[in-house]
């Protein structure tokens, strides 16, 4: 709450309104709705206007459970004011950035706090993804065979380059497998995964686990202990949730060992034949947000590009849809739905058959959306023009389409074809965080509007009340810090003094030091010279965290030795006795670089 009153206090003071009532409002209502109201009414508020913008007006649909003069919502009306007419509702030719800026920050700010919802919201999430897995199952019954051929054709000819090179790989067993750091469904450790025991049959016959298991022949005796499973007997994906906003957690599957071992070998052979073709890498982005980023800010200045959001993106890929796109090439489809899962258990619910491709979670689960997503925008595009697709004609598209995840810029004159057809294969387009008719667009973190960046800082902790929560202490440290950048000088003020409270030690330091500071534009500052190494040193916190205990030997330890890539041994000296993400972070109060 105090937070929120300096903020909206400075931000009235850069808007020469005031926020005095404003401020009285959230009060009373925080004091009767709790949390919430600052969590999800208030997030809401915020999605309403980011509505408004791109309608070009304020409609009395939007802004429920608020009240209203003449026509504007009351609440926030001094800033309101500057961007939409006070008695009609419409945008302003004149509409003020800075007004634009503070309502989507003081709205938005404490939307996606990372905080558990209840058991009741929790239930619905699942509840939802059993109903988005019926979706899918219609969608796909629902396909018809012009669609399905028509996407058969797009595929073919955007990816021509791209899947007969990862197709060769797979059949002549040249992929190189891994784990990777995150849990699995089978509970192993992170080094406890090189001695997996269990190997299902489906995934033997493309994936012979005398090739993946061992260092090399002479060690075929290890595989008299693996259990080859059937597929009835395979383990299934563990649905969890994770947290999200207050209002939805987030819900993804945790693979078994033996899947996303496989996956992962098919991964970055996906990721490196898609960067050897020019307009691809153009189009599809897996680890650069800042091209996404670059051309929301084009449309929003040009209002040539839309920005579209697709909800529960990764859910509704089906296998239908995968084995069209990749179904032309025998071994390349038969080891993507060999290291697929074919059931997940859902609290709840059980353990259910999967018409989706895959859950988040998934190692090939980005890269397929993707894929998938790019061949059915492309068959918007064609029927829009009214013609078929060449190569050259989509080469011509490279700079206007591209898709990040479930982020996707296509040009506005192709928006409601594109849209269609994503609703064709059963995909849904979120209104509420897609921009095409206004001047407002939001891709991957970054918004903006007539081409000025209104990007805002997020809130993801609760303030900490002593050093010992290392997370939420290194949390209000990197809160303080974006608000310093973003111009909020006097909130920083404020915090600063917050912090101190918790932190005894808070010197000035670059954003690269491992010291928890604040962030100046003077630089940092020394507090005394290192007596070995005669560089500049400051006394501050440090997050310290450590990986469990997991020792490795004998022929896993081999195996993982061989398995690693890269012309250098691992970096890490204890990588054979420790591995695996810390499962507690702490602080510590040492000396340190500034820089």
């Amino acid at each position: 709450m105090s937070l929120w009153n300096r903020l909206a206090h400075e931000c009235a003071g850069w808007c020469n309104t005031s926020a005095t009532l404003d401020c009285k409002t959230v009060r009373d209502r925080c004091k009767h709705e709790g949390l919430s109201f600052l969590t999800i009414t208030l997030p809401r508020f915020g999605k309403d206007f980011e509505r408004s913008l791109d309608q070009g007006r304020v409609s009395h649909d939007l802004f429920q459970g608020f009240s209203w003069t003449s026509g504007l919502p009351t609440f926030l009306s001094g800033f309101l004011e500057s961007v939409f007419d006070r008695t009609s509702g419409v945008l302003r030719e004149d509409a003020s950035y800075d007004s634009i800026r503070s309502i989507r920050q003081l709205t938005l700010m404490f939307g996606k706090m990372e905080l558990p919802c209840t058991p009741e919201r929790e239930q619905a999430a699942f509840d939802a993804y059993i109903t988005c897995e019926q979706d899918v199952r219609r969608s796909d019954a629902s396909l018809n065979s012009s669609c399905e051929a028509e996407f058969k054709r797009i595929a073919t000819m955007l990816f021509w380059d791209v899947f007969p090179r990862v197709d060769r790989k797979v059949y002549e067993h040249e992929l190189i497998p891994k784990h990777g750091p995150g849990a699995v469904a089978d509970r192993l450790t992170s080094n406890g995964k090189y001695r997996q025991r269990t190997w299902p049959r489906r995934l033997n016959e493309v994936f012979p686990c005398v090739e993946y298991l061992i260092p090399n022949y002479s060690f075929m005796e290890e595989l008299d202990v693996v259990d080859i499973l059937e597929p009835e007997a395979e383990i299934p994906v563990r649905v969890i949730s994770v947290p999200k906003t207050l209002k939805t957690p987030r819900i993804i599957g945790i693979e078994p060992t033996a899947m996303q071992y496989m996956q992962q070998s098919l991964l970055p052979e996906f990721l490196a034949s898609i960067r050897r073709v020019d307009y691809l890498h153009s189009m599809l982005g897996f680890d650069d947000q800042t091209p996404n980023q670059r051309m929301a800010e084009e449309g929003s200045q040009y209002e040539n590009l839309a920005t579209l959001d697709l909800s529960e993106a990764s859910d509704r890929v089906s296998r239908r849809h995968v084995q069209l796109l990749l179904g032309e090439y025998d071994s390349l489809w038969a080891g993507v739905d060999a290291c697929r899962s074919w059931k997940a258990d859902v609290p709840g619910h059980g353990v259910i058959p999967l018409a989706k491709f895959a859950s988040m979670g998934s190692a090939l689960c980005f890269p397929m959306e993707a894929m998938v997503f790019l061949t059915v925008i492309f068959m918007g595009i064609q029927r829009s023009l009214n013609t078929p697709l060449s190569l050259n004609d989509i080469k011509s598209f490279k700079g206007s389409v591209r898709v990040y995840g479930d982020d996707i810029i296509v040009p506005v004159e192709h928006v409601e074809s594109v849209m269609q057809a994503l609703q064709d294969f059963g995909f849904v387009v979120n209104a509420n965080k897609s921009f095409w008719t206004g001047r407002f667009r939001e891709s991957c973190g970054k918004e903006y509007y007539a081409g000025d960046d209104v990007s805002i800082v997020k809130c993801r902790h609760m303030f900490p009340t002593g050093l010992r929560q290392a997370i939420e202490v290194s949390g209000i440290v990197n809160l303080r810090n974006q608000l310093y950048w973003a111009g909020y000088w006097k909130t920083c003020s404020w915090l600063d003094e917050r912090i101190k409270d918790v932190i005894r030690y808070f010197p000035c330091v670059l954003s690269t030091s491992p010291v928890l500071g604040r962030e100046t534009v003077l630089g940092y500052e020394t507090q005394y010279t290192c007596e070995q190494l005669h560089r500049p040193m400051v006394r501050g916190v440090v997050l310290s965290d450590r990986s469990p205990s997991d020792p490795l030997d004998g022929t896993a330890a081999l195996l993982k030795y061989l398995l690693r890539q890269g012309d250098f041994p691992n970096p890490d000296e204890d990588h054979l006795s420790r591995a695996g993400r810390a499962r507690t972070v702490r602080t510590k109060i040492r000396g340190c670089v500034p820089f």
